[in-house]
């Protein structure tokens, strides 16, 4: 992938005690949030520097995130945010490097109280999500129609990203199934012609923060 540096970010932490004072600093690959709520976080770097960004979370710290484009907003992950660490080996590099993605409680309830955050507003990805997180009676088919709905009515929401397009959906799944049965009734949409499994595309964690290319990728 050439130029991906210049797509991540910088996440800072500084840390001050009675003895002494840290800046820990590590890169940003993801990153979805709104204002300073930060609702998922990855970020990689050294075995040390990652375990201070750990404890920083749990502890409801702020940090310091420098947008690929060079903007900055303090942020952080809340109460009840949820860590998950794992290494990855480089070919050349001695010691793996340390990878953490941050998620907020928020994210970890994503789909109640009329708001589902998604990492992109792709008809067929988002209506994919948001069948299975609000349990809808659908079919792949209907994403067009009622994505098109959402973007009319004005429910989805533009929400700060780094390599993923996130957006907020304010929708509730009764909303959603109105929707669903009046298009059925002016046949705008349509049941599938035979009884049978509903077959959906898979789409897993990689395909959703899924770094976007930049215009000088072919």
């Amino acid at each position: 992938m050439q130029n991906a540096h210049l797509r991540l970010g910088l996440l800072e932490y500084h840390r001050i005690t009675e003895k002494t004072s840290a800046r820990i600093r590590v890169r940003v690959a993801s990153y979805i949030g709104e204002d300073e709520q930060a609702h998922l976080v990855g970020v990689f770097g050294s075995d040390s520097d990652i375990g201070a960004i750990t404890a920083a979370v749990h502890e409801k710290a702020y940090f310091t995130l420098t947008f690929p484009d060079g903007a900055i907003k303090e942020i952080t992950l809340g109460e009840h945010a949820s860590c998950y660490r794992s290494s990855v080996i480089l070919p050349g590099r001695k010691h793996p490097v340390r990878h953490l993605v941050a998620i907020s409680e928020q994210l970890h309830a994503n789909g109640s109280a009329g708001r589902t955050i998604l990492s992109r507003k792709s008809p067929n990805e988002a209506w994919a999500w948001l069948s299975t997180l609000l349990g809808l009676p659908a079919v792949p088919g209907w994403a067009k129609h009622i994505c098109g709905t959402l973007e009319a009515e004005g429910r989805f929401q533009p929400l700060g990203g780094i390599g993923c397009e996130p957006v907020l959906v304010t929708a509730t799944a009764d909303e959603l199934v109105a929707w669903i049965s009046s298009a059925l009734k002016s046949c705008e949409i349509a049941f599938p012609e035979e009884n049978g499994p509903i077959k959906w595309p898979k789409h897993t964690l990689f395909d959703a923060l899924r770094q976007i290319p930049g215009k000088d990728e072919q």
